[in-house]
């Protein structure tokens, strides 16, 4: 998983709480990063219709669905994120031993069932499910 999902997941639940355009400021001051890394982050979850943008002296981002409606699959969708995966694949295909040649085909699909579990599990935490324990509200 990648810090983008967490800085998205962030950054839509403050702009939730909030309920009011924030600039790219003061979402990387609440996030603890830089205006930069937010914006690279946002303009991927305006593609994906979770916030709308406004340009200006009072421009930034705002919420674009309510959210009830956005879970944290659909964020990692947006983001092209595998929840699970290996930086590194032991083995090679090419040796002759079993083991050596197989293990990597092995480890991908052990990956490929638990980022799948993962993702259906993230299916039923919205944005709204995160402020709630947030703010404790039950």
């Amino acid at each position: 998983m990648t810090s983008e999902f967490t800085i998205a997941v962030h950054a839509l639940v403050f702009l939730n709480h909030k309920g009011e355009t924030l600039d790219s400021e003061t979402l990387a001051e609440n996030v603890c990063t830089n205006p930069v890394r937010i914006r690279k982050v946002m303009a991927k979850m305006k593609k994906a219709g979770f916030v709308t943008t406004k340009e200006g002296v009072k421009g930034g981002y705002s919420m674009a669905k309510d959210a009830k409606e956005i879970n944290l699959c659909q964020i990692g969708d947006a983001l092209d994120v595998d929840f699970v995966k290996a930086s590194w694949k032991s083995g090679n295909p090419e040796m002759k031993c079993l083991i050596a040649s197989g293990m990597a085909g092995i480890m991908d699909g052990i990956y490929e069932g638990l980022n799948e579990e993962c993702r259906a599990r993230l299916k039923s935490i919205t944005i709204e499910d995160i402020n709630q324990k947030i703010f404790k509200e039950d």
